[in-house]
């Protein structure tokens, strides 16, 4: 009997170790679950970052678009403007010339020498052509 004795405290205390085996590994099996369950969290809440940092990299891209616009459309409208004030200044300019054409003595000069004079004893021989337009 005593050798089934040894036997048995065997076998029970071979049971207990292994009980004590399937507890450590279904620890371990916890601990495992729980940290794929934190790291899915944490990759989930990068790509929700990623995501809208995607998003907002987009935003900017077509806010850039109209800012790209706005100043091709601002230049042009400089260009108008200097083409416009250009053009005012010869306008401004050739008018003053044509006042001072106008109010100079050349011009009754001109008048002058186109006035014709008539003799009694020369036929008038040509046709008066006003020049003052």
């Amino acid at each position: 009997m005593a050798v089934g004795s040894a036997s048995s405290a065997q076998s029970a205390s071979g049971g207990l170790w292994a009980q004590i085996q399937l507890q450590q590994a279904q620890r371990s099996a916890d601990q495992a679950e729980q940290q794929a369950a934190a790291l899915k969290a944490k990759a989930d809440a990068a790509q929700n970052v990623a995501d809208r940092a995607q998003e907002n990299a987009r935003s900017l891209k077509v806010q850039s678009g109209q800012a790209q616009e706005n100043a091709a459309q601002a230049k042009l409208n400089v260009a108008s403007q200097n083409a416009v004030g250009d053009i005012q200044t010869q306008l401004s300019d050739l008018s003053e010339q044509i006042t001072q054409v106008l109010e100079s003595d050349t011009l009754s000069t001109y008048t002058a020498a186109a006035t014709p004079v008539v003799t009694s004893t020369a036929p008038q021989t040509g046709t008066l052509v006003n020049v003052t337009a």
